[in-house]
């Protein structure tokens, strides 16, 4: 499989928007996002936690953070 090339200025962005949808899904709304969400996705396998767990490795894997909220204490 051909190397993907990502521009840093659009891994940033892109890093950027996760990290605005995992403090948006953990935020004072959490728990009517998490009821819409599981009415969504229909499965309580996965549910918003997972989602923001997901967002983290994304974010992580575009370098945008150093993985403290995936590994350990979540970064300030």
């Amino acid at each position: 499989m051909p190397g993907i090339t990502l521009d840093p200025a659009d891994a940033a962005e892109i890093a950027e928007t996760l990290t605005l949808l995992t403090q948006w899904l953990s935020g004072s709304h959490k728990h009517v996002l998490a009821e819409s969400f599981a009415a969504f996705i229909g499965h309580p396998a996965y549910d918003t936690g997972t989602l923001c767990t997901d967002l983290h490795r994304f974010a992580f894997l575009l370098g945008a953070t150093d993985g403290e909220d995936l590994f350990g204490e979540p970064a300030p």
